[in-house]
């Protein structure tokens, strides 16, 4: 069987996925895995990963650019263009993307860090990070599928968590500084692909424990400043998947059979965001963001039957932000564009991705929705997806 034909049967293997219930997903999802990993030394086995994991990624044969050492600046490194709409913006770093007039400065978004949006045939990665008003950076280089599908920045941004798969289902959380030094090994025997590790404020780790047969098992935070790397569990094991904890430190908002679910720092449910039911008008099976204070999230939502539910992997784009106790839209000023990412700021403030011309921008938008500045993206990160913003 040639790569083509491969690239094609996996397509539509993708195109059957469905909505099912969360721990179903899980345990398809680890039956799947364990075939794919007697392939995983291959080009297509990458593919394979990616379809069958639901990243929902697009598969292009190009190889990434080799690694350059970290902290070097990437100005002059930029990747393939994806193909996306155009309309009209500049792509230099800076520049006012889809307005007219001159630069609108940026003050008030933070620094930015990317991972590749697409899996590739490419056994490595680099994250970026970059602040507008700046060039981007190169940073440390990880397996690709970590890099795309389970890497998380810590709050401050000066650390990173990732999960390398052990062979078996039972993989490993390490954590690194963003340069790459420093590396450490957390804990042995996770899940890495139901619940990525999730920062906590105070830099501890939310995961989920593997059992002996792959299959998710408890909930634990994660001491990373412990030198015995301790862990407290979770009494209660919701049937979950996916995680993001609140700047407050108070929630932790996680996929359901309800869509999405608020829950406590001890794992016990606080509330369902209203509005969300997969046999009614609108359903999510991913999330990105969650305000400091758990009233807001930034959800990938789209009608049932309208597309095909996502499995398990982790899914960064959003389409809609709510407030999770009414269910309600939040009004973004998007100016006709089309919504790519959204990350809350300390400070209730919103950093939005859209699509601009043959790029993208990134807003800053105030808690009551207003635009307080735009800034183009710089050509160099059009392949790449935001993985979070810091101070």
């Amino acid at each position: 069987m040639n790569d083509q034909r491969l690239r094609l049967d996996l397509t539509e293997l993708a195109d059957e996925v469905t909505v099912v219930d969360l721990r179903e997903r899980t345990l398809r999802t680890s039956r799947r895995l364990g075939i794919q990993r007697a392939v995983a030394t291959s080009a297509a086995a990458l593919v394979l990963i990616a379809a069958a994991t639901g990243t929902a990624l697009a598969i292009r044969p190009d190889r990434s650019p080799s690694p350059l050492p970290a902290d070097t600046p990437s100005v002059t490194a930029t990747p393939t263009p994806s193909p996306t709409p155009s309309t009209s913006a500049s792509d230099a770093p800076g520049s006012s993307a889809g307005e007219s007039g001159t630069n609108t400065p940026s003050v008030g978004i933070g620094k930015l860090f990317y991972g590749p949006a697409k899996v590739t045939d490419a056994k490595t990665n680099n994250l970026r990070s970059w602040r507008p008003g700046g060039d981007p950076v190169r940073l440390l280089a990880l397996p690709e599928l970590a890099a795309v599908g389970n890497v998380s920045v810590s709050p401050d941004g000066r650390r990173v968590a990732w999960i390398e798969d052990g062979g078996d289902g039972r993989s490993t959380i390490f954590t690194a500084n963003a340069d790459g030094s420093d590396k450490q090994t957390m804990r042995s025997g996770v899940e890495r692909y139901c619940v990525t590790p999730v920062w906590s404020p105070d830099g501890h780790l939310l995961f989920r424990e593997a059992k002996a047969t792959g299959e998710p098992g408890r909930f634990g935070v994660l001491d990373t400043h412990s030198a015995t790397k301790s862990v407290r569990w979770w009494a209660t094991e919701p049937s979950a998947c996916h995680a993001v904890w609140s700047a407050d430190g108070g929630t932790i908002a996680m996929n359901t059979d309800a869509g999405v679910t608020l829950f406590d720092t001890d794992g016990n449910q606080k509330r369902d965001v209203p509005g969300l039911d997969p046999s009614g008008t609108w359903w999510s099976s991913h999330f990105a963001s969650l305000s400091p204070d758990g009233d807001r999230v930034a959800l990938y939502r789209y009608h049932p039957g309208s597309e095909d539910g996502r499995d398990v992997a982790r899914f960064l784009q959003v389409s809609a932000v709510l407030e999770t106790r009414v269910g309600t839209q939040v009004t973004l000023p998007l100016g006709g564009r089309t919504l790519r990412q959204v990350y809350f700021q300390a400070d209730g403030s919103m950093v939005v991705r859209v699509q601009a011309g043959n790029g993208y921008a990134v807003l800053l938008v105030d808690k009551d929705g207003r635009k307080i500045s735009e800034t183009a993206e710089p050509a160099a990160l059009k392949d790449m997806q935001i993985l979070a913003v810091v101070a």
